[in-house]
């Protein structure tokens, strides 16, 4: 993280393209030399750890993205032929991790991707478009996903569908939340947690078995804490004199919003089950890599926050 703060903004600038081809690659070569585990083929065995490519791919998209609005001004982007080229560098790491498939990570790149698009001044009705063609297409795309994943779904329409197979990471989840009361069991004391009712505790769910130990008192301060870290990530964008700065710290900040809101929504049951990390909390090598990496750039903006960026 501090190396990354100590790169200068312009050379982050410079290196967007290579950085997204280098991750492309990566996320190609899955394809034909990763390794299926738990029914998904994200991996790369380079022995020495698991490297999963499309966590670097979430970086490199908004590094990419990024760059190409700072060259562009707000008439411009305001013009369908200019979003061409975004919308496909977006999209096909969008198609790729379908096919392995990770639903919930296809939505991250969507999700933080669309939030960039709109900070770079996409007009609003285009985005009504889009919606508007989602849910034309809702009965195609609903074919398309795989049953585990219209499943859960299902569930979180119904809770109560399958409480002891396909509802049953929820149904102990939410178990698991509420024996944690206001103040919590204390340090390693979770029942639901230690005695293996909770599925993914140390990954997925890490948040449920914080919940259990540390109450609804611990929770609220974890949160306050992602909020300033974001906050930071805001007050950074603002202080940029350059477009890039500005967007680059901006969309870091929402991408971990979006980890910490899809995580906690996940497990109470806001939202459909997907395989999203709590933010430095959720063992997993290279999502704490790219978190740090994220964050490092936040401070090479903050640190690099006068220097001006040409467009071309």
């Amino acid at each position: 993280m501090l190396m990354i703060a100590n790169i200068d903004s312009r050379k982050l600038f410079n290196s967007a393209y290579i950085f997204y081809g280098f991750s492309l690659s990566l996320l190609l070569g899955v394809e034909l030399m990763g390794f299926i585990g738990k029914g998904g083929q994200r991996w790369i065995d380079l022995y020495i750890f698991n490297l999963q490519p499309s966590e670097l791919m979430k970086i490199a998209l908004i590094l990419t993205l990024s760059r190409y609005f700072h060259t562009k001004t707000f008439e411009e982007v305001g013009e369908f032929k200019n979003l061409l080229i975004p919308l496909a560098l977006l999209l096909f790491p969008v198609a790729l991790v379908l096919k392995q498939p990770d639903l919930g990570t296809a939505m991250m790149f969507i999700l933080s991707g669309g939030a960039l698009f709109f900070l770079a001044g996409v007009r609003l009705w285009k985005f009504g478009l889009v919606i508007a063609s989602v849910c034309t297409a809702f009965p195609i795309l609903w074919s398309k996903l795989h049953t585990y994943q219209q499943n859960r779904i299902l569930i979180f329409l119904d809770p109560d569908l399958d409480p002891s197979k396909t509802g049953y990471h929820l149904s102990q989840s939410k178990i698991a939340l509420g024996s944690g009361g206001i103040f919590g069991k204390g340090f390693m004391q979770g029942s639901q947690s230690h005695l293996d009712f909770l599925p993914e505790k140390q990954t997925d769910f890490i948040f449920t078995m914080f919940a259990e130990e540390f109450g609804l008192v611990g929770c609220i301060f974890l949160l306050f804490l992602y909020a300033l870290v974001i906050a930071y990530g805001y007050k950074v964008a603002s202080q940029s004199r350059s477009q890039f700065g500005r967007l680059l710290a901006l969309s870091m900040s929402n991408m971990l919003f979006l980890y910490v809101f899809i995580n906690t929504g996940m497990v109470m049951g806001l939202l459909p089950v997907v395989g999203v990390p709590l933010p430095l909390m959720s063992y997993g090598g290279t999502a704490m890599l790219t978190l740090m990496m994220g964050i490092g750039m936040i401070f090479s903006v903050k640190i690099h926050q006068d220097h001006r960026i040409g467009r071309f």
